[in-house]
C-alpha cells in the first residue's frame, strides 16, 4: 500500500532564526521550509500536534496549502531534539507526482520463524531500507514474512520481494536479519573460582603425604 498524500495547511512565517523558532514551538507550531523546482524558498509553520502525528506514522508526501497555493512536497529532512522525540524543524522539497524520488521506509518482518521452535532467536539488523520510486508509489513500509526461516538462516536484501515500481538502493547482499541459537555460556568467573579449589586440594594432599 502506497503512502497517501497528507493534506495540511502551512502558513508563511516572517520571523526567522532560532529565537523566533523557539517561540513558534512554544505556541504549538513547527517551523519548516519549502524549496525546490527552481522556485523560491518559502519559510513556513505547521500545526505541531498533527504534523508530529503524521511523521510518526511514516508520512512522506504532503499537499501543503500555502497562501492559497497548493504545493506537493516530500519530507526531505526532519530535525529532532537531543532525545529524538520532539520535532524541531522540517524541510520539504517540491515534487511532481510522476517524479522518481529516494526515500527511507521501515522494514517490517512478519510471522513466527519456524526456527524459533528449535531454540533459535530472530535478530533484525536493519530497521529501514533506502528505495527509489515514483512519488505516488512510496510504500508505507516494506513487509516480509519470515515464517519459513529455519535455524541458522540469514535474510538478505535480495530475498525481499519489493512492491512494483520500487527499487532498493542498498547492496543486495546486505544482511537484514539472522536466526540462530544463542548458546548458554558458562560464566568464566565460576570456572575460574573452581580451579583454585582443586589446586588447593592437591596442595593439601601433598602436604599430608610429606608429614
Amino acid at each position: 500500500m502506497a503512502t497517501k498524500t497528507i493534506q495540511m495547511q502551512a502558513d508563511p512565517r516572517a520571523q526567522l532564526g532560532s529565537r523566533a523558532n523557539a517561540k513558534l514551538r512554544e505556541a504549538g507550531f513547527i517551523p519548516g521550509v519549502v524549496y525546490g523546482h527552481k522556485e523560491a524558498v518559502v519559510p513556513v509553520k505547521l500545526p505541531k500536534k498533527s504534523l508530529s502525528q503524521h511523521l510518526a506514522h511514516g508520512a512522506h508526501v504532503f499537499d501543503l496549502s500555502v497562501d492559497g497555493k497548493s504545493e506537493t512536497v516530500l519530507v526531505k529532512e526532519v530535525q529532532y531534539d537531543h532525545l529524538g522525540i520532539e520535532v524541531l524543524h522540517v524541510d520539504f522539497a517540491r515534487v511532481s507526482l510522476n517524479e522518481k524520488v529516494t526515500v527511507t521506509v521501515p522494514l517490517e518482518l512478519k510471522g513466527d520463524p519456524k526456527g524459533e521452535a528449535e531454540g533459535g532467536v530472530m535478530q533484525q539488523l536493519v530497521a529501514d531500507l533506502e528505495v527509489e520510486c515514483v512519488v505516488t508509489d512510496i510504500p508505507e513500509a516494506i513487509r516480509h514474512n519470515v515464517s519459513d526461516m529455519g535455524l541458522d538462516s540469514v535474510l538478505h536484501l535480495k530475498d525481499i520481494k519489493l512492491p512494483d515500481g520500487v527499487v532498493a538502493l542498498q547492496d543486495e547482499d546486505l544482511v537484514l536479519a539472522t536466526l540462530s541459537k544463542i548458546e548458554e555460556e558458562v560464566a568464566e568467573g565460576s570456572a575460574d573460582a573452581a580451579e583454585p579449589e582443586v589446586i588447593g586440594k592437591v596442595a593439601e594432599d601433598a602436604a599430608a603425604e610429606e608429614k
